[in-house]
């Protein structure tokens, strides 16, 4: 895989642990999501979360039932060959594997499983343990710098630019779910200041309009989306935070139309499309004389021609009269300046005569 262009246009789906323990309902989830993402041609990562619940949570709170994160963490418990179906499934399905690991043994399990790229969770991104275990697989990996001081976020770029390892930094605001005003989107403009070097991504938990913020978010420059993805089944409440298939078509739609507007990269002029140019050059000014002109006679702006639309066809506008051009022939009073008429650079070039000369009307 070209790791290099890997973060480019990444569409991060969080599968997470909306499979609930059960490796039917999340394979039904990466099969609904896979044919929406195949629908559309969108480069895609199903991503899973990895625990290894035995060490992660300590042995004297295991039970514990008031605790909703390890509540909820004992009773979303897959086993390793559940993993490994879902990861075969996200392959199949003609989208990326990918896994948050949160100790550092299910680091190993994202190298058994051979996950494509890392993510390392907001939450983490100050584990030096387990973030130097994630740096040491070498894998591409994504950060989410929700709540993180910048002194962290200076400190895991610092660490993977140092390793060569491609890093993806993705602003976030963790609060699920997000309220519109409290996405923060100007920060995107201060990652990609701080971290040139690195693509920059936009992990969006808002509920209410999430058209409108990735529009804004590709036009600042984000270049990797992350949203978390469920179904409607088995009685399961969703999340407000998460978003259905038909929630994730609407998605790409305004990505797509996004891209579209923003156009080509901003690093360089564009490249005035044939219609556009066409236009304009209907409303530039041809040069005509003012008097009758005699063969041999300097043309002197304001003394022998004017200015005046139409601009016809082998005539030199005012964009290319310099002053100073000697006529080839007479010319009439009233009557177009030709690029054949003149004694000029422009002449002489050939395929500068036959653009004039399909110029203007």
């Amino acid at each position: 895989m070209d790791t290099r262009h890997i973060f480019e246009d990444l569409f991060v789906l969080e599968l997470a642990n909306n499979h609930w323990g059960r490796l039917e309902r999340g394979l039904k989830i990466v099969a609904d999501f896979s044919r929406i993402v195949r629908a559309h041609g969108v480069k895609a990562a199903i991503k899973l979360q990895f625990r290894d619940v035995d060490s992660f949570i300590h042995k004297d709170w295991r039970q514990n039932q008031e605790i909703r994160y390890i509540k909820k963490t004992r009773e979303t418990r897959l086993s390793r060959e559940d993993c490994a179906a879902l990861v075969e499934a996200i392959r199949l399905g003609g989208c990326i594997p990918m896994a948050t690991p949160f100790d550092e043994a299910s680091v190993d399990q994202c190298l058994e499983l051979d996950i494509d790229i890392i993510k390392i969770a907001s939450s983490d991104i100050s584990d030096r343990t387990l973030t130097e275990k994630i740096a040491a697989t070498r894998r591409p990996a994504i950060v989410s710098t929700g709540g993180a001081s910048l002194q962290s976020i200076d400190d895991l770029a610092a660490l993977f630019d140092r390793h060569s390892i491609p890093l993806a930094i993705n602003h976030c605001v963790s609060l699920y779910p997000t309220e519109d005003h409290e996405l923060e989107l100007n920060q995107i403009d201060f990652l990609k200041n701080r971290y040139p070097g690195h693509v920059i991504g936009f992990s969006t938990h808002e509920h209410r309009d999430w058209h409108t913020s990735i529009a804004i978010a590709y036009a600042k420059g984000a270049r990797t989306f992350e949203r978390h993805i469920d179904i409607e089944a088995d009685g399961i409440a969703v999340s407000p935070y998460c978003s259905l298939p038909q929630q994730i078509d609407e998605w790409f739609i305004a990505y797509k139309k996004a891209a579209s507007m923003c156009g080509a990269a901003g690093t360089k002029r564009r490249i005035p499309p044939e219609r556009e140019t066409n236009y304009l050059n209907t409303l530039v000014r041809g040069v005509y004389a003012r008097k009758k002109l005699a063969k041999g006679q300097t043309l002197n702006d304001g003394d022998n021609i004017y200015f005046a639309i139409p601009l016809q066809k082998g005539q030199i506008s005012c964009r290319e009269l310099m002053n100073g051009e000697i006529l080839l022939r007479n010319v009439e009073a009233g009557q177009p300046i030709m690029i054949d008429d003149i004694d000029s650079s422009y002449s002489a070039n050939p395929a500068l005569k036959t653009h004039l000369r399909q110029r203007g009307i």
